[in-house]
């Protein structure tokens, strides 16, 4: 059993996107780290993206970035402009999102890595959880889905090159604006998008919030191409885990397709924000939202009573 620490604010119980520790009644830390193998072929960009994903984690809590530590593992045969390149698209990244890079630590490994350990404040109790969520909020998601399929389809040089880097884009771009926009308005609850899919992070914060919630497949924002490359056949070996994973906490209406649940269960990589937010404040969401020129800010579903489960909805 773990020891209990008053000043731990955010811990592991809910799954939380980031661990929140109170150092004093005006400041608290919030850390988390990040890190995997490239998902592009342009080291550059994968820097970029590799950082652009490890510190969402802190904008998701309304938190703000203050320092970072570089995680790597390079095999022998990479060159070092390549590892160089990787190094400076991620403290690229970093110093767009205002923070230093401090060092790091580097490994030799048979598959490249990059990622990093990110540390931010936020004023504690003005943090935001994935675990409270109400009943009446509505949901909205500030990034299109569908870079997982994309990202395969192109490690399979199958992919219209616009549409690979119209993904690029989206999975360089910091959630910033979107986290100043929903700590702006008061948001109730929020989480990013990354790994688990939508459905699988909506699912963690019903449950952290024993509420249920629907999501509506016909309002989701979607990356160009990403649909057609599903009917081709370019699904991602973690969509298939996600829906497995998912069995016990997503009701799937009978009328959505498998292409419609492979897309609600795809992997992001530096994917959105999902903000649940009052309905009252939801037109100001919106708003400045779209004032900041975030990818998306489209309403996708809606906070209901129940015990935590995700209705899936055509």
């Amino acid at each position: 059993m773990m020891p209990v620490d008053p000043n731990v604010l955010v811990g592991f119980e809910t799954g939380d996107d980031a661990a929140i520790y109170r150092v004093s009644d005006e400041v608290a830390l919030v850390l988390t780290l990040d890190f995997f193998p490239p998902i592009v072929d342009d080291p550059y960009d994968y820097g970029a993206i590799a950082v652009a994903n490890a510190v969402s984690d802190v904008y998701a809590v309304g938190g703000r970035p203050i320092t970072g530590l570089n995680i790597a593992g390079f095999p022998d045969v990479l060159t070092h402009e390549t590892i160089a390149k990787i190094l400076e698209g991620g403290a690229a990244k970093a110093a767009e999102a205002g923070f230093p890079v401090l060092g790091g630590h580097t490994v030799r490994s048979d598959e490249p890595m990059y990622g990093m350990a990110v540390t931010g404040f936020v004023q504690p109790g003005k943090q935001v959880t994935n675990a409270a969520a109400q009943v009446g909020d509505k949901l909205v998601l500030t990034k299109k889905l569908g870079n997982g399929i994309i990202a395969t389809a192109g490690k399979a040089q199958v992919v219209q090159p616009d549409d690979l880097a119209a993904a690029v884009k989206s999975m360089s771009t910091l959630n910033k604006d979107a986290a100043d926009a929903m700590v702006a308005v008061g948001a109730h609850s929020a989480t990013d998008v990354t790994g688990f899919g939508l459905v699988g992070h909506l699912m963690g914060m019903t449950k952290g919030s024993k509420v249920n919630a629907r999501v509506w497949r016909s309002t989701l924002p979607v990356l160009d191409g990403a649909t057609d490359l599903i009917e081709a056949g370019m699904v991602p070996g973690g969509t298939h885990r996600n829906l497995h994973s998912l069995e016990d906490g997503v009701v799937w209406d009978k009328a959505l397709t498998d292409s419609d649940k492979y897309l609600m269960a795809d992997p992001q990589t530096s994917g959105g924000m999902l903000i649940a937010v009052a309905e009252e404040s939801l037109k100001e969401l919106i708003s400045r939202l779209g004032d900041l020129g975030t990818p998306a800010a489209d309403i996708v579903g809606e906070i209901v009573p129940g015990p935590g489960v995700v209705e899936a909805l055509p």
